[in-house]
């Protein structure tokens, strides 16, 4: 893939300046997903850029675009412990098609320390409360280590999602965030799957269009939103991650 138009940068300060990342994300939101890999790629360096991956249908993509700009991007995942077989069996094919390690990130405390501390099931009584320790706390550690991550949200989502922009100042964890998928539909995405012949989870031909914890997540009735089956019956609509950033 070629880059043949003009290449935005950020240096020194500017990185870390909300405005200035405005600026780039709309000079960005027409490239291709891959190039925008790319960019954060150079303007960060491979060792200070990761992407999370849940294994889902959008970053099983990303997987494959960031593989093909650097192989050794680090690729990390939160293991919950709550997750789905079907999302372990999907991890465990992505690794032996690309040669990847990726990084296991835990909670502080397993699921039986939890229980004993907060109680049995907390999923189900406090449901933000079980994705801040098993998921928010683990990803801010993990952050910790870099300057920059790659996620797989998109604009057509979810209305939380629908002012996303490709490049982000991510507030909440101080760091800058990229959303190479941004722009794309589902299509898009699941074009990209089958042309490239990426393993993907096999819920997502079982209506389960956003798959998280299993105690969490149900299938998608017709008509339902995508995101409709996590923390069904409950008003929670965001685990904590992707909270809004500053544009």
């Amino acid at each position: 893939m070629t880059r043949e138009r003009y290449w935005p940068t950020l240096s020194g300060e500017e990185r870390w300046n909300p405005e200035q990342i405005k600026i780039v994300a709309e000079e960005l939101k027409d490239f291709h997903p891959q190039e925008i890999i790319r960019w954060g790629v150079e303007q960060l360096g491979v060792s200070r850029l990761v992407l999370a991956c849940s294994f889902g249908y959008e970053d099983v993509v990303l997987v494959d675009m960031a593989f093909k700009v650097d192989p050794e991007l680090d690729i990390f995942y939160l293991d919950t412990d709550l997750h789905f077989q079907e999302t372990y069996e999907v991890r465990d094919r992505l690794a032996e098609k690309y040669q990847k390690e990726f990084i296991r990130v835990s909670p502080e405390l397993t699921l039986e320390e939890q229980a004993e501390k907060y109680g049995g099931e907390l999923w189900k009584r406090n449901p933000d409360l079980c994705c801040k320790l098993r998921k928010v706390e683990p990803l801010k550690k993990v952050l910790k280590n870099y300057q920059g991550w790659i996620t797989g949200i998109r604009r057509e989502q979810a209305p939380t999602r629908a002012h996303t922009q490709v490049v982000e100042w991510d507030q909440g964890f101080g760091l800058l965030k990229l959303n190479p998928l941004a722009f794309w539909n589902a299509k898009q995405v699941w074009t990209y799957i089958h042309d490239h012949q990426i393993p993907y989870n096999s819920l997502h031909d079982r209506q389960y269009p956003s798959i998280g914890c299993q105690p969490c997540t149900r299938p998608v009735r017709p008509g339902e939103d995508p995101r409709a089956g996590r923390w069904s019956g409950t008003d929670k609509i965001e685990c904590g991650l992707h909270n809004s950033p500053v544009n």
